[in-house]
């Protein structure tokens, strides 16, 4: 099982990014996916989630701004970053989601792609 993310970059608020998140060795299709994020001093946190039934569930500081969608021919998930605020920066990590559990608990994830930083500046 393999995950690489990549598309950070920086931009000034407001701006947009979308990342991606390939993904080898198994189907995204079959399994829950998420993004999460980690700021420098902070805990790894929350940003997105599909669950099996390709349902999505957002952090409340991103709804509305995030989307979270998947290409299964590519076997690759996004996230599109819109209306960037200073608060979005951190290094950005997708990750695959053991069977059960809470869909927005980190623990829960079994497998992380390397992380891919976003900046933003005011």
């Amino acid at each position: 099982v393999q995950l690489q993310a990549s598309g950070g970059g920086s931009v000034q608020a407001g701006g947009s990014l979308r990342l991606s998140c390939a993904a080898s060795g198994f189907t995204i299709g079959s399994h829950v996916m998420g993004w999460f994020r980690q700021a420098p001093g902070n805990e790894r946190e929350f940003v997105a989630a599909f669950n099996w039934g390709g349902v999505t569930f957002y952090a409340d500081s991103v709804k509305g701004r995030f989307t979270i969608s998947r290409d299964y021919a590519k076997n690759t998930i996004y996230l599109q970053l819109s209306n960037l605020k200073p608060e979005d920066a951190a290094d950005y990590y997708c990750a695959m989601m053991r069977p059960l559990g809470n869909i927005r608990d980190k623990k829960n994830y079994d497998y992380w792609g390397q992380g891919t930083q976003v900046t933003v500046s005011s």
